[in-house]
């Protein structure tokens, strides 16, 4: 009997069918530069695994999948191709197969990709925005919807003192990450997930709700900085929270746990956005918080069961 090539995780599949209506929403608002390298992205991470799992003759997680979607909508539209390649390959090589394969990683590997292109190659990553097209939908009939020039997120444009649209920034036509605009198609996929058993609301309602509660308390002390229901409808937070802190690997299991989890994350993405030079506080709030998962559920546990 031939070997599979994909483990089948029922799990990783619906996590791909949330990810699909976004993934559309992505190309009609910045053309289809977003499709390819999100198909390059799902490429790269499968063929890493599969080059690692051939050898103990082990089928391809299709984890893989995700990882590489999760990455290619993670960054900027306007991104180099190698840099795609570069995230995807990391994230698989040292935060997965480094650590012996799916299930066994402490850390969300589309994450560690992320971060690494984004730290060691700044100007490629960060300053890759591109504007959406001016109505949505004139991405289908375009490769990227204008040429690649710097563009502000609408995130930045609140910290430097303009504003945007409230309803632009929850419809999705804004600039930003491919996949992390259209706030009400994140907010429908999390009902999606909630509902089929894949994410748990308590991790996203805690990192909410702790990043409305801390953007508050600075927002009090200081007015110039972004408002609670701008860090909510203005970056990366709500995306992070329904597909980044729910990864059931890297996220903790006892239930106790995921409420402080959710809310390690919520606080520490309002924290290291607000007062470190690094915009990106959710990626480095998860990566933080996956350190403690697996000391949060020991802490959580009974005693006579630690034992």
């Amino acid at each position: 009997m031939a070997k599979k090539f994909f483990l089948k995780q029922p799990m990783m599949r619906k996590v791909i069918y949330a990810l699909l209506p976004i993934l559309i929403f992505a190309v009609g608002n910045f053309g289809w530069v977003v499709f390819s390298k999100v198909f390059l992205s799902i490429l790269i991470s499968v063929f890493v695994e599969w080059l690692f799992e051939k050898k103990k003759g082990k089928p391809v997680s299709e984890a893989s999948i995700v990882t590489g979607f999760l990455i290619g909508l993670i960054l900027p539209p306007a991104v180099p191709f190698w840099i795609v390649i570069v995230a995807s390959s990391f994230a698989i090589i040292f935060a997965k197969m480094a650590f012996g394969g799916f299930a066994k990683n402490l850390y969300n590997p589309a994450l560690v990709g992320r971060a690494f292109v984004y730290i060691s190659f700044p100007a490629a990553v960060q300053q890759s925005w591109t504007p959406a097209v001016q109505s949505w939908g004139q991405g289908f009939v375009r490769w990227i919807s204008s040429d690649i020039i710097t563009m502000a997120t609408p995130a930045n444009v609140i910290r430097s003192g303009g504003s945007v649209s409230a309803w632009r920034m929850i419809f999705g036509n804004i600039s930003g990450s491919s996949g992390e605009t259209a706030k009400w198609l994140i907010a429908a996929a999390a009902v999606y997930l909630i509902i089929t058993k894949v994410a748990s609301w308590k991790i996203i309602v805690s990192t909410l709700v702790s990043a409305f509660v801390m953007s508050g308390i600075v927002y009090i002390f200081d007015p110039s900085k972004m408002s609670p229901f701008h860090w909510i409808i203005g970056g990366s937070i709500l995306f992070g929270a329904v597909f980044m802190a729910t990864d059931p690997v890297s996220a903790p299991k006892k239930e106790k746990s995921k409420w402080i989890y959710g809310a390690m994350i919520g606080s520490l993405a309002v924290i290291i956005g607000s007062f470190s030079l690094f915009g990106a506080g959710l990626m480095f709030a998860v990566l933080i918080a996956n350190t403690f998962a697996s000391l949060l559920d020991y802490l959580n546990t009974p005693k006579k069961v630690r034992a």
